[in-house]
């Protein structure tokens, strides 16, 4: 056999398809040889010669070219046909039909592995699994549709293809009967089968399954009644019979997809686990395989199934190789557990009448006061004569105290706000059929805007002169500010609008969202585990608190796990990654509007007055709103995208809602800033 068969020379690969009689013989055609001239005979077929695109698929059209020259080279066609007849004697075809495109240990980490070992590693042709080999005769996803494109009568003369002529009247009439195909086929149906049983009969998944779709024990049926329809045709039994046993065989495989469905419900009350998720993925699509097989077994053109069934089987094989699949198929439903958890939140910071608004200022000079002392207390740590990792520790530290002590106290911070409230947006848009729900939807986007405005001017307006009266005060007894004329400097030159101060507010706006997945991350990983019931049942913990006691912390501890998470959370990411980020050589800084103007405020309180009359400090007074925009931008932009492609909503028609907005601002600009009378 030739190193090398050009792909679009079919006499060279019509010559080198010259095996031995002996199918064992490793002489000339070993495994690997064989494998290899399929491979190539492949490649053949997906060669174009000529410019164009044929109505016809172009593989179509040269498999028929394939066929005829076999019909006139009774030679050829005889080397074919016992080449074709040793790969099916030297494979196991039905690991193709049971295990391929499943995976072999039923968890996500697991899978993720094999995907990127199927993606970064070569494959070798030297194999007996069938499924293995798959990939490397289908590489590409367009096999699919020239597969489905295929032709009655050429599906026939390429089953007719596999037919070799032998002087063993014995053998050929084994290798032409009937269930010389059917068998691997009826096989992996038993596979599947147990596979199906085993996956149902899994702790994590029958406790979460609905008991009154379990009640006809489908999962214990199943791979019995698979086995009989599998025996049933094997003996050719009466057609009547075995039509009343794969259909009912049908119905226990769609109550089986139904009880893995009725997992997603405990998921939704109960919390979501990923792994979960992924086994009962697996469970269905086996269920879908063994229907599959099914049809092919059963039908009067086993031959158009079949071809279809490996379509289907190339789109699984394109898929299996992609990592980024795998994560948006298994992940949408922690994505939106997380969303909706931020939703629930959400809707407490959006204001709605002028009782809440005047709330939200009041709570968010709060959170102002509380961050003046933050301010204060990042220049007194700067001092300290420690590593980068220790002071952006330390700083982490600071913040995260302080944005518990806000989230304990129920004031707020105005950066706070768009991650959570951006999913409870997303909630608005799941029916925007007419005018009156696009109208409401807007009002929803002045409230959300003047929202953000009250919160920030609520921070800002207690920020600034607490930290002034500090400083003052300071001055006044001590004879010096807190912050000395060279922190104030540095301010003035790190926080100026013609630096880096854009990017760094929009690199903090991705702080800001990642700290609410972060924080939706935790509450799932509670409720899955259900700690809060722990809190409240556990003897060892009753018996240490008292069980009023117990019930209390249980559900404050559902309560405020979130904001705990999400703050102490943004604290560190806050304070330690730009530490590590400069460790790889990255100059990335914070810029959080709130900490911002209070460092700015205390830049006026360490130079005095005259500052006001340079152009350094008009330049910083000019990237305050900057940065404002960009905290609160980037952040519900982020959270946003990702509210919207976990409910899997699309704005099909985003020129109304643009529009709406638009005549909003026109008619009433003020609705977006002032909230209206009763």
């Amino acid at each position: 056999m030739p190193d090398r068969a050009a792909p679009w020379d079919l006499t060279a690969l019509l010559n080198a398809a010259a095996p031995t009689a002996d199918a064992s013989a490793t002489a000339q055609h070993t495994l690997a040889e064989r494998h290899l001239w399929l491979i190539r005979a492949m490649e053949w077929l997906r060669h174009a010669p000529v410019p164009g695109e044929p109505q016809t698929p172009t593989p179509v059209l040269r498999l028929k070219h394939l066929l005829n020259v076999l019909d006139r080279n009774p030679e050829h066609h005889q080397n074919v046909a016992m080449l074709l007849h040793q790969f099916w004697q030297g494979v196991d075809v039905a690991a193709l039909f049971a295990d391929f495109g499943f995976a072999p240990r039923t968890h996500f980490a697991g899978e993720l592995l094999q995907r990127l070992r199927l993606k970064l590693l070569p494959q070798t042709p030297v194999t007996t699994d069938l499924g293995e080999l798959f990939a490397l005769l289908f590489p590409d996803a367009d096999d699919a549709l020239w597969l489905e494109a295929i032709d009655d009568l050429t599906l026939q003369s390429l089953m007719a293809l596999n037919v070799v002529q032998t002087p063993q009247p014995q053998a050929q009439q084994q290798f032409q009967s009937h269930l010389q195909w059917q068998t691997p086929l009826l096989d992996a149906i038993m596979f599947l089968g147990s596979s199906v049983r085993a996956s149902g009969f899994s702790s994590s998944l029958r406790q979460r399954m609905s008991e009154n779709l379990l009640l006809d024990a489908p999962f214990n049926q199943l791979a019995r009644v698979a086995e009989a329809v599998c025996d049933q045709i094997r003996a050719q039994s009466d057609s009547a019979e075995l039509l009343r046993s794969a259909q009912y065989l049908r119905a226990l495989l769609d109550t089986c997809r139904q009880c893995a469905d009725s997992v997603h419900e405990h998921l939704e009350e109960n919390g979501v686990s990923i792994n979960v998720v992924f086994e009962v993925d697996q469970l269905r699509e086996r269920t879908h395989r063994i229907e599959q097989l099914l049809t092919c077994v059963l039908s009067a053109q086993p031959s158009r199934d079949m071809s279809l069934l490996l379509a289907d089987l190339v789109r699984t094989a394109n898929e299996r190789r992609s990592v980024r699949a795998l994560f948006s198929r298994h992940y949408s439903l922690l994505a939106r557990k997380v969303a909706e958890r931020s939703a629930e939140r959400g809707e407490h910071y959006i204001t709605r009448d002028r009782s809440e608004y005047g709330h939200m200022l009041r709570t968010a000079a709060g959170g102002g006061a509380v961050i003046a002392g933050t301010t204060l207390m990042k220049f007194a740590l700067g001092a300290l004569s420690v590593s980068a990792f220790w002071a952006g520790f330390l700083a982490g530290a600071n913040y995260a105290g302080s944005f518990v002590l806000v989230h304990v106290l129920h004031w707020t911070v105005a950066t706070k706000q768009p991650a959570m409230t951006a999913p409870a947006m997303a909630n608005k848009l799941g029916n925007l059929a007419d005018e009156a729900a696009v109208e409401g939807f807007v009002d929803e986007v002045a409230h959300l805007i003047r929202s953000q405005v009250a919160g920030i001017i609520g921070n800002l307006s207690a920020v600034i002169p607490i930290v002034l009266a500090v400083q003052w005060l300071s001055r006044a007894v001590f004879g010096a500010p807190v912050v000395g004329a060279k922190d104030a400097q540095h301010v003035l030159e790190s926080l100026t609008f013609l630096g880096p101060t854009a990017l760094f507010a929009g690199f903090t706006g991705v702080l800001l969202f990642t700290s609410s997945l972060i924080a939706g991350w935790v509450e799932n990983w509670f409720v899955w585990n259900r700690l809060d019931s722990a809190i409240a049942w556990n003897p060892h913990i009753v018996a240490r608190l008292g069980a009023a006691r117990a019930q209390r912390w249980a559900s404050y501890w559902r309560a405020n796990v979130s904001g705990y998470a999400s703050n102490i959370s943004l604290g560190f990411l806050l304070g330690l990654v730009p530490a590590v980020a400069a460790f790889f050589g990255l100059p990335l800084e914070v810029r959080h509007v709130t900490l911002s103007t209070g460092q700015l405020a205390a830049a006026v309180g360490a130079q005095g007055w005259a500052v006001v009359h340079t152009s350094a400090f008009w330049w910083c007074v000019a990237s305050i709103p900057a940065i404002a925009v960009l905290n609160l931008g980037v952040s519900f932009w982020l959270a946003f995208k990702v509210a919207l492609r976990s409910r899997g909503i699309r704005l099909a028609d985003r020129s109304r809602i643009y529009s709406a907005i638009r005549r909003r601002v026109i008619s009433t600009p003020s609705s977006f800033l002032v909230p209206p009378r009763g």
